[in-house]
Parts: structure tokens; C-alpha cells; sequence
């Protein structure tokens, strides 16, 4: 059980990271470029597209060794991680509906671990 633990903690940290990619290419977009290439070239993209590629790794790797039925569970954490992530960095409000949705994939996490 242990084991299972190490992989779902590692797929939790693979949603964590393909959240800050998100992050990457989120502030991407608030940049202007001289052409198309640049706009699809530029560090932020190739950082937030390699973070992503990580983090897919990472999925892969680990659904070798949990049950299948945990891990779109652990991959709801990305939703919250995104949302946080845009609330510290990116100074987004978070409305009531956004918590409450962030309150009940938590609840939905704790049920099933039960």
C-alpha cells in the first residue's frame, strides 16, 4: 500500500507540474511578438511545452503502478493547482463558484480514498 502511495503522490506532482506549464503559457499570451514564430518559439512556450512533456512522463510512469481507478482522481488535483497557481502568480479573483467546485473535488478525493 506504501508503494501505492509514492506513485499517486508522484502522479500528484506530475498535475502539479503540467499546472505551472499552464502558468508558462498563460503568461505567454500576455506578451506581444514581432511574428508567428516567435509567438510559438519563445522561451515561455518551449518551457511551459517541456514542463508539460514531464509531467506527461511522469502520468505514464505511474500508471504502471497505481490502479487505474485513482488516477482521474489524482488528475482532478490540476484543476485545483491551476486555480491557485492563478490566484498567487497571475493576481486572478477566484469567485464562489470556483471554491465551491475547488470544495467538492476535494470532498470527491476524500470520499474515494475512504
Amino acid at each position: 500500500m506504501n508503494d501505492i502511495l509514492g506513485y499517486a503522490l508522484l502522479m500528484v506532482t506530475g498535475s502539479f507540474i503540467a499546472s505551472c506549464s499552464q502558468m508558462l503559457l498563460k503568461h505567454a499570451t500576455k506578451k506581444s511578438y514581432k511574428n508567428f514564430i516567435q509567438e510559438y518559439l519563445n522561451r515561455w512556450v518551449v518551457g511551459a511545452y517541456g514542463l508539460f512533456g514531464i509531467a506527461t512522463l511522469l502520468s505514464m510512469y505511474t500508471l504502471r503502478y497505481i490502479p487505474l481507478s485513482l488516477a482521474p482522481m489524482l488528475e482532478a488535483t490540476g484543476y485545483i493547482f491551476v486555480a491557485v497557481l492563478g490566484w498567487i502568480i497571475l493576481k486572478e479573483r477566484l469567485n464562489k463558484r470556483q471554491i465551491l467546485g475547488m470544495l467538492l473535488i476535494v470532498a470527491g478525493i476524500f470520499v474515494f480514498s475512504l
